[in-house]
């Protein structure tokens, strides 16, 4: 880690290829009874670096804008292992990837099967799709990221979805190829998952006996774990949903609750994980720049603001910290560890135990791999940070560091 951050500099992204793939070998072997398909979910991190990487090891992937098809092909990845999903598709983005020919269109509503229909219609081709299904489950997630209740924008309520199929087997341009449903992101047990299943599993047996399905998908989801034994304190937040977040759903946990519920579906089981294959296989290496004492807080001022990492912003979420120098001294001391963006919510911990930080000490911002970089921003004219993929004992810069002059890019003067 120091040699790459002194090599590049921070903020700094870092991944490890080995633990992204072992983390997909891993959980295809505990599916290895059942007739399955992983697709890598591309809005978790789509650094081509690691879409290649996944692309060569068998992955497909799951994909919701025209970009991430785009980012797919470019790392070499086959449109026909690539399920679109998504509930905003335009016009050009389902007429690219109708000409890219993908696995399937996930449709999220009845508008959009329409439109699918018609486009599909007009270029003279017949496109694959599958209804999304939302089947109304409590995730005990953030509110943010569960997409599998009533409330949601996301899918077809599981009443509506026979009669949606009738009327989607009428249109000539279009071929049922399979059925849908994700329930959110970061669900760390297995109960949500069992339930859906379940829930589904008659209509996906309906489904086969009527228009021949091929597959089921059941979405991505997995948790990880954010806090490891290494930590001790923690933001409030945190401490109050400790019992819950730091839970593993492991992978033969998630394995045993599942199986038995697919394994005489007689379809095919897709999976979407993202988080899952590499959020913790990677970190954000920042530098301490000042160290401020007030009052009433100590603040640890660092070089990584919430325009590289959102989520502790956003979501109130925890990332472990962690010097990548093992301090002399053990004392821990309560610190905010915030950002130089001028916004009070840039804050990456608060009133976190941490040893004494120093200025001039790298620190590791752990489980980064997913939404990290692919949520950035350059906000507050901040470039984006470089990042690094580590292979053995080899590393490889993947993203060049943006400069000031790729801030205004494709800025021009207003001629009237």
């Amino acid at each position: 880690m120091e040699q790459v951050a002194q090599k590049f500099g921070t903020p700094l992204y870092v991944y490890s290829a080995s633990t992204v793939l072992d983390h997909y070998r891993r959980l295809d072997a505990a599916l290895v009874e059942i007739d399955h398909f992983i697709c890598y979910s591309v809005k978790a991190n789509s650094n081509g670096a690691i879409l290649k990487l996944l692309a060569d090891a068998g992955v497909g992937f799951d994909i919701v804008s025209g970009g991430e098809l785009y980012r797919v092909l470019k790392a070499g990845g086959d449109p026909k292992r690539c399920a679109f999903a998504g509930v905003g598709k335009s016009k050009e983005e389902i007429e690219y990837a109708l000409e890219q020919n993908v696995f399937s269109f996930n449709v999220e509503s009845e508008a959009e099967l329409e439109t699918i229909s018609r486009i599909a219609g007009a270029t003279g081709v017949i496109a694959p799709a599958a209804l999304r299904v939302n089947p109304n489950v409590e995730t005990h997630t953030h509110r943010y990221i569960s997409t599998g209740q009533s409330d949601s924008k996301f899918g077809i309520a599981l009443n509506r979805v026979a009669s949606v199929y009738e009327k989607m087997a009428q249109m000539s341009s279009l071929r049922i190829r399979g059925v849908q449903m994700h329930l959110g992101s970061q669900i760390t047990e297995a109960g949500p998952f069992t339930e859906a299943i379940e829930k589904m599993a008659p209509l996906v047996r309906d489904l086969k006996k009527r228009y021949n399905i091929e597959f089921f998908s059941i979405g991505g989801g997995m948790g990880i774990v954010y806090e490891s034994s290494l930590a001790s304190g923690g933001d409030e937040w945190w401490q109050k949903k400790s019992e819950e977040a730091r839970g593993q759903l492991t992978i033969a946990e998630y394995a045993a609750a599942t199986l038995p519920a697919l394994r005489d579906l007689g379809v095919r089981i897709v999976l979407e994980p993202g988080r899952f294959l590499v959020g913790n296989a990677g970190v954000l290496l920042t530098r301490v720049l000042y160290i401020k004492q007030t009052e009433c807080r100590k603040f640890a001022i660092v070089d990584a603001g919430m325009n590289d990492l959102i989520r502790p912003a956003l979501y109130q979420s925890y990332h472990e910290i962690v010097p990548v120098h093992e301090p002399a001294d053990t004392h821990r001391v309560k610190v905010d560890v915030v950002g130089p963006v001028c916004e009070s919510a840039d804050f990456l911990a608060e009133d976190r135990e941490l040893p004494e930080l120093r200025e001039g000490d790298l620190v590791a911002l752990m489980s980064a791999g997913a939404y990290g970089f692919a949520m950035a921003s350059n906000y507050n004219s901040r470039p984006l940070p470089a990042e690094v993929l580590i292979r053995g004992d080899r590393f490889a810069l993947i993203r060049e560091r943006q400069t000031n002059e790729d801030l205004v890019r494709g800025e021009r003067d207003a001629e009237f």
